[in-house]
């Protein structure tokens, strides 16, 4: 028997098929692009999930040759949706999701601050307040778009919006409604009445059934059934949350194993039992002993998407060739930065392109390059994004340490900016910890895809995912480059604290 995961990013959606040993057979891939109808917002119409769901499960089947009765389920995880898609009560969208990326709810967030105290959010929920909370954002549509409100019948988080296409199920999955913030309590796992009185959230605009990441939440319809060719009544299992999917991929399951998904944006997190919550860090329940384990995780808003913004912008050249070479265009600027020394040569940037999240919260930070003169290339500014975004990286290290969590001195690393050997030399460069690249480079669909099995019983339980994993050897620091990025994390650091009010004022 074979199982199916898929996981829905912000740039793009994966699906794998792999067997009950974890080998993958198949994999493919959609992308699609981010509406950003302003500087800091955010938003994605969820219809392009939907439809790169369908057309990445039936792609897998497809090129896999195996057939729809051998596939035992299907799970899904997706990126954090922010407010979740307001629906009516015909499931249909009513506007765009405010997706995580989205920082324009500042006046909400400031309202919590100046109402809300701080210790009684914090003890329910495991997590304070920012814009980058999907609460505030559903407070920003009620503030902002009253038509809207009242017509809302649910907010659904994008994974859950397509297993409802899949199976006509609508539930959601302890991480997912753990990542929500400030409406949810941590400690008996439901929707908290007192904070959405307090927030003016209705509680039924949340949706009644929360189960574990591994359950059965439906099964695949007639009609989903023509469009992503699984069989009718392929059972769909929750999924959660791409951040702790990603986790389990790496097969981090215990207390000092931590792990960086780096894609769009970085989200670095380890998992433990609860009884000290990390301040300044998103916690929520994990995907796998979903009641008794806590993950909690610093997130940089910007890392692969410093890369693509960077392409986009000043790589023509680099496309074109790739175009010609059949490679990709961020080989090439990898090839570019190799003879960069360490520091580019004095060139530091600043990677808050959206705001930024932990540990700064920050959602008016702005990118910043500094110390760039006429000897400096172009090499240069691209090596010192991907530092930039290491250093981001570190930060958030440092705040999880200070708060108490155990670290093992190696740091498994997954997804699409994974796949640079040069990105990765430079996160253990900068952060001191040994990278541990994953063999199989599927991050979040492939955790999925256990996450299937566990659900419909053809793997037995959660330490099972030690069997599936392979890693390649470690990346260790380099110690002459870590004299370097001593000193530049320290400019780093203090270039934010000296720049952060003028932020504000543009």
């Amino acid at each position: 028997m074979y199982l199916i995961g898929c996981d829905i990013g912000t740039q793009g959606t994966k699906s794998v098929l792999v067997d009950r040993s974890g080998k993958v057979i198949d994999q493919a891939e959609k992308d699609y692009d981010v509406i950003k109808p302003k500087p800091n917002w955010a938003e994605q119409w969820p219809d392009i999930w939907a439809k790169a769901t369908f057309e990445t499960i039936k792609e897998v089947i497809e090129k896999s040759a195996i057939p729809s009765e051998k596939i035992a389920g299907v799970a899904i995880s997706g990126l954090y949706g922010g407010s979740g898609v307001p629906v009516d009560k015909n499931m249909r969208a009513l506007r765009p999701c405010l997706i995580w990326m989205d920082r324009r709810a500042t006046t909400q967030t400031s309202w919590v601050k100046e109402n809300v105290p701080k210790d009684l959010i914090f003890p329910i929920t495991g997590n304070y307040v920012d814009s980058y909370y999907g609460f505030t954002k559903m407070m920003w549509i009620r503030d902002n778009e009253p038509d809207i409100w009242k017509k809302i019948y649910k907010f659904v988080t994008p994974k859950d919006f397509v297993v409802y296409q899949l199976t006509n199920e609508l539930a959601t999955d302890y991480s997912s409604a753990g990542n929500i913030g400030g409406v949810f309590d941590i400690n008996r796992l439901t929707w908290s009445a007192e904070m959405c009185d307090a927030l003016s959230i209705p509680v039924s605009f949340l949706p009644e059934r929360i189960t574990r990441s591994s359950e059965v939440v439906g099964t695949i319809t007639e009609e989903s059934s023509k469009l992503c060719g699984l069989l009718e009544g392929t059972p769909v299992i929750a999924g959660g949350i791409d951040a702790p999917v990603a986790q389990l991929s790496a097969g981090g399951l215990d207390e000092g194993e931590h792990v960086a998904m780096v894609g769009t944006s970085t989200c670095w997190g380890t998992v433990h039992d609860g009884e000290r919550m990390p301040f300044g860090l998103v916690s929520f329940p994990y995907v796998v002993h979903d009641t008794e384990r806590i993950y909690s995780f610093g997130g940089s808003a910007t890392t692969g998407a410093l890369a693509k913004w960077f392409k986009d912008e000043f790589g023509e050249s680099e496309e074109a060739v790739a175009l010609r070479m059949g490679v990709s265009p961020f080989q090439l600027l990898d090839k570019e930065v190799e003879d960069i020394p360490a520091g580019s040569d004095g060139v530091i940037v600043l990677p808050y392109f959206m705001g930024e999240r932990s540990p700064i919260w920050d959602p008016l930070a702005k990118g910043v390059f500094f110390g760039v003169t006429l000897y400096h290339k172009r090499a240069h500014l691209y090596k010192a994004l991907m530092e930039g975004s290491a250093y981001a990286l570190r930060h958030n290290m440092e705040a999880g340490i200070e708060a108490g969590l155990k670290l093992d001195d190696e740091c498994s690393i997954v997804g699409g900016v994974a796949r640079s050997s040069v990105w990765d030399r430079i996160f253990a460069d900068i952060t001191g910890f040994k990278m541990k690249q994953v063999s199989s480079l599927v991050e979040a669909p492939f955790g999925d895809a256990f996450l299937a099995g566990l659900g419909v019983g053809l793997i037995d339980r959660p330490e099972r995912i030690k069997e599936w994993v392979v890693h390649k050897e470690p990346i260790a620091p380099n110690s002459e480059n870590r004299k370097i990025y001593e000193k530049q994390y320290s400019i780093f650091r203090r270039l934010y604290e000296k720049t952060k009010g003028l932020m504000w004022e543009t």
